[in-house]
């Protein structure tokens, strides 16, 4: 065999085809998405329709359109969306980098981790939301405090999860590297923190629903402006098509979010696809 080539296993698809075909699905996928999408809606309207279901307690997708393209023309749905856009956006990459920075520096000091782990499990086995008057309280009604309830949401998982990631780094590996003359720094630098950047990316897409609760319950408390705010106000008065609004409208926003995510995983990991590629010459 050359030492240039690998040779695929019996059976195995060629990488052309492996690469083809989820190319090839993405039309069916989308297609079936839509016609999900499609007999769910059309069984709601039906049903609300034939009078199954209570339009005033569960809203009717005819309804939903008519308040959002109300919203739409006011221009107060881009105005509310974009609030808590920014809002969730800021308190998830604070807080992610708040949180994964000494989650990674921990590994420098294995007493220190020991000393502090049991506070972090502490901190984060309570709810954060029971923190949300006080934040109101310390932080005002403004953006701010959204903004600092989605950190302190975020901010501990992304700690933890870096922490373990961190820990979880081959010890082989770095034993390897010490009895070869490499400092600690080197070993953080060129092992530790490339071994845990895919799980703590892994957790940026669970911090991204995290921002938004906070965010979003923070609108519930106190707040002019946002999703949370729109949701909170069509439920007082009991206008179910404007909550289905403001809920579809933060799944989108957790779309737009969770792409943003996409990108920089490909950015960050993009020199584990180029170590791939190298290794089995593709």
């Amino acid at each position: 065999m050359s030492q240039t080539s690998v040779s695929a296993a019996p059976g195995a698809p060629a990488s052309g085809q492996a690469a083809a075909r989820p190319a090839g699905w993405r039309i069916p996928v989308l297609a079936t998405q839509l016609l999900i999408l499609a007999v769910l809606f059309g069984a709601w309207e039906a049903g609300v329709r034939a009078g199954a279901v209570s339009g005033f307690l569960f809203g009717s997708p005819a309804g939903v359109l008519q308040a959002a393209w109300k919203l739409i023309q006011s221009g107060e749905l881009w105005e509310h969306a974009n609030y808590t856009l920014w809002a969730s956006a800021a308190g998830f990459v604070v807080g992610t980098l708040l949180g994964t920075a000494p989650g990674l520096a921990l590994w420098y000091s294995p007493y220190g981790a020991k000393v502090v782990e049991p506070f972090l499990v502490a901190i984060n086995s309570v709810p954060k939301i029971a923190f949300a008057p006080l934040v109101i309280l310390w932080f005002g009604t403004g953006v701010i405090s959204k903004v600092a309830l989605s950190i302190s949401l975020t901010s501990i998982v992304a700690l933890l999860a870096a922490f373990q990631a961190a820990k979880d780094t081959d010890p082989d590996i770095q034993k390897m590297l010490v009895s070869l003359g490499a400092s600690k720094r080197q070993i953080f630098t060129k092992v530790v923190v490339p071994s845990a950047l895919p799980a703590i990316i892994s957790t940026f897409r669970i911090n991204i629903g995290f921002a938004l609760v906070g965010t979003v319950v923070g609108e519930f408390i106190s707040s002019k402006y946002g999703l949370g705010h729109v949701i909170f106000v069509a439920s007082s008065l009991y206008d179910l098509n404007t909550v289905w609004v403001g809920i579809f409208s933060l799944m989108l926003l957790g779309f737009v979010l969770y792409a943003g995510v996409d990108i920089a995983e490909k950015r960050l990991l993009r020199w584990k696809d180029q170590t791939y590629a190298t290794q089995f010459k593709l």
